[in-house]
């Protein structure tokens, strides 16, 4: 049986142990702050990109690997017959898998490529089931099946707690954006296939703790859970706070916490954290 690996953008949030003993390739996006560009996780961390964010002036733009960086790797991942499963972040949030697409259709390698309508942990929750069965040897129809069972038990929940970013990249209006200083704006959005829809806008954080709490007492109820993570951009503390009570609430499910990718984090930005779990 031909050997299938798993390919992913810097965009999911994995450890390098998950990376490593599961014989994950992560192709980085560039990113370009202030006329100097970037490799995530290459030449930039999550914390200086984020210092950085913060001190300029104009809204980071993230890119897409370049195509021949993801031909390159798909050459090499197909030498002696060996195929491809390509998992990235959703369409709505980047190119990134349609130059997948393109990629694909330019090596002699198979590859077989798939939007995980997700990013984060969201994306990562695909990415290490097909991996884990691709290391036990299972073929392509199985580990498909099973990265499209992932994607449609998965939820998740990111809160934006300042509209800068949003109004740096022309999303929100300026007049709005001052608006929304004067009155604590916050927004709690639900990622609902590749897309973020409205759940909660409100002043000030008391909604967005009632509706945390929401979810926990859903999540409570839910049976067969197999791993609640929590992200964020720039505050850990907020963000481990929230992933203790749900710990205390429920001992027994295995929790992550990571620091959101540079990509998310320019759309997001500072303060913003997510909820995001899925079911086996």
């Amino acid at each position: 049986m031909r050997k299938i690996t798993i390919v992913t953008d810097s965009s999911a949030q994995l450890s390098s142990d998950e990376i490593k003993a599961l014989d994950i390739h992560i192709l980085p996006v560039n990113i370009l702050i202030d006329g100097i560009t970037y490799i995530d996780g290459v030449d930039i961390g999550k914390v200086e990109f984020m210092e950085l964010m913060e001190k300029s002036a104009h809204l980071p733009k993230t890119s897409q690997p370049p195509l021949g960086k993801f031909i390159e790797l798909y050459d090499k991942l197909g030498e002696n017959g060996g195929e491809v499963i390509s998992i990235h972040m959703t369409e709505a949030f980047s190119g990134t898998v349609n130059a997948a697409r393109q990629a694909a259709e330019m090596t002699n390698t198979k590859v077989t490529v798939v939007d995980s309508t997700f990013t984060d942990r969201g994306l990562s929750f695909q990415v290490i089931e097909a991996a884990r069965l691709a290391k036990s040897g299972a073929d392509e129809i199985a580990i498909l099946a099973e990265i499209e069972r992932v994607k449609q038990y998965t939820r998740l929940f990111i809160c934006i707690r300042t509209l800068d970013n949003l109004i740096k990249g022309g999303r929100v209006s300026r007049v709005m954006g001052v608006v929304s200083h004067l009155i604590d704006v916050k927004l709690m959005l639900e990622m609902v296939d590749g897309n973020l829809q409205t759940r909660v806008k409100c002043r000030g954080m008391k909604s967005i703790n009632k509706f945390n709490q929401t979810v926990k007492e859903t999540v409570m109820k839910t049976k067969n859970l197999a791993e609640i993570s929590f992200s964020y951009a720039g505050d850990f503390d907020y963000a481990n706070e929230l992933k203790e009570s749900f710990q205390l609430a429920m001992p027994d499910v295995p929790m992550t916490i990571s620091h959101t990718s540079p990509g998310v984090a320019t759309h997001t930005g500072t303060g913003a954290f997510s909820i995001i779990y899925y079911v086996k």
